[in-house]
């Protein structure tokens, strides 16, 4: 593959799913994980109001009902190993478990110091990252303030290029979806760096970035695309909406040596 697999010579790259930031990882001087809906959304939510969350991986598609109760096993014990609370289902809620993927929950539950949320697109790309990648969450919310902390840092030059992972979502049989909403946010990302004078861009990048600034509105795009939609059907539009609160959160939030994403 050599280097053109990893978008040499850019200080901005993009990509896609695990297999993406695993490709880039390696070259990149710091990875950006855009999830809207809804994993780095909840983040910036969950982490503007304080809480450190811990990033875990969950089973999506074809997975078996017994791969699946293991995986819940398995994120109920890390979080008792890290004396952190287990965030559930959208739809498993209830008064003694408040809280889960969905940021509007977040909102209303109450406060925990630390918190594992598992997922199967963001979170997955998240933890399987080596500890010693520096990793931060985006979504529509934060893409001033992440633009603007990593070129404070530095970041997005050929010698220390960013990478944008859209972390998409999964067909039926576990295979990537692309995922409009994740190719926005990382869009939008990507124009703002590229506009504080980080670059040059990817031929990927630069595509990112024209399907972002060809968006004309940004908020019923996300809202009438597959996520949107589905998410809609499920009676959660409120995580639509706070999905695409366009630039209303000043919070970086950073992976740590913990493992948890933290204010940067």
């Amino acid at each position: 593959m050599g280097d053109s697999a990893v978008q040499s010579n850019s200080g901005i790259r993009f990509e896609w799913g695990p297999a993406g930031a695993g490709r880039l990882v390696t070259e990149a001087a710091c990875l950006v994980i855009v999830d809207v809906l809804s994993f780095t959304t909840t983040v910036s939510v969950a982490v503007g109001q304080g809480i450190r969350v811990l990033p875990f991986w969950l089973p999506d598609g074809p997975a078996t009902t017994a791969e699946r109760t293991a995986s819940e096993k398995a994120a109920a014990s890390y979080a008792r190993l890290c004396g952190a609370r287990l965030a559930v289902a959208r739809s498993a809620v209830t008064p003694a478990s408040p809280w889960s993927l969905s940021p509007a929950h977040l909102r209303r539950a109450p406060f925990v110091a630390r918190l594992v949320l598992p997922c199967p697109n963001g979170a997955a790309i998240a933890a399987a990252l080596s500890p010693r990648a520096l990793v931060v969450a985006a979504c529509l919310r934060n893409i001033t303030a992440v633009g603007s902390w990593l070129t404070a840092r530095g970041y997005g030059t050929p010698e220390q290029p960013v990478a944008v992972i859209a972390a998409g979502e999964r067909w039926p049989d576990g295979a990537l979806r692309p995922a409009l909403e994740d190719l926005l946010g990382a869009g939008a990302l990507i124009c703002d760096l590229h506009s504080q004078g980080a670059g040059p861009l990817s031929a990927e990048a630069a595509a990112a970035k024209a399907a972002y600034e060809g968006t004309a509105d940004l908020t019923r795009a996300v809202a009438v695309g597959v996520s949107g939609r589905e998410l809609t059907a499920m009676g959660f539009l409120e995580d639509v909406a706070i999905a695409t609160e366009e630039d209303t959160c000043t919070v970086v939030p950073v992976r740590d040596g913990d493992g948890a994403f933290a204010p940067g």
